[in-house]
């Protein structure tokens, strides 16, 4: 991490270099983020959380994106992740996203994707019976998609990604930020749902 430069790692990533106090403010997951190289620290950048403990996950996908990212544009174009480079090996067994457990979450109710998808800084979009784009770093977006079960289909999740997401993060971060996203909506899920059951 050291030795990355600064105000290049920033350009690259989309984030910003804090000059004075010597390190990046990087947004993850509609979080900001103060990632000293010097320090080789990562804390949460909202007042009144600085001691907050940063999960390994997340300091890996942060460190791996800013290690990666490249200025490049969005292609525009959605691809599963088994698509992208190296992909169709990577992204299965152990590996594989957890749509499966989004969808069983969400069951015959696809508008609290929208709504957690909300609360996440996402928005929405025409897929499915219910979708969001949603920024897990700044220069890697995912789409998150549902299609609510019936008697006859259960529900189905799918999470897409713009071509361009191998360029900016490496595939084992990028699956470990995609885990991290699945659980926070279904956390949020959880929470909208007992929230629902107490009024």
């Amino acid at each position: 991490m050291g030795k990355l430069n600064p105000t290049d790692t920033a350009r690259r990533s989309g984030c910003e270099w804090n000059v004075p106090n010597g390190y990046w403010v990087l947004t993850f997951l509609n979080r900001q983020y103060e990632i000293d190289p010097v320090k080789k620290s990562i804390r949460v950048a909202e007042k009144g959380a600085e001691k907050e403990w940063v999960g390994f996950l997340e300091q890996l996908c942060m460190l791996a994106y800013l290690i990666k990212a490249q200025d490049i544009p969005h292609s525009n174009t959605l691809v599963k992740a088994e698509r992208l480079p190296g992909g169709d090996f990577f992204f299965r067994g152990i590996h594989a996203l957890g749509t499966g457990e989004l969808a069983e979450a969400l069951g015959e109710e696809p508008e609290l994707l929208l709504r957690a998808g909300q609360a996440l800084g996402g928005r929405c979009c025409e897929y499915g019976d219910a979708s969001i784009e949603l920024y897990l770093l700044p220069r890697l977006p995912v789409t998150v998609i549902i299609w609510a079960g019936d008697e006859e289909y259960p529900s189905r999740a799918s999470i897409l990604f713009d071509r361009t997401a191998a360029d900016q993060i490496a595939l084992d971060a990028l699956g470990a930020g995609v885990n991290l996203v699945v659980k926070a909506i279904i956390r949020l899920i959880e929470n909208l749902k007992q929230h629902a059951q107490e009024d």
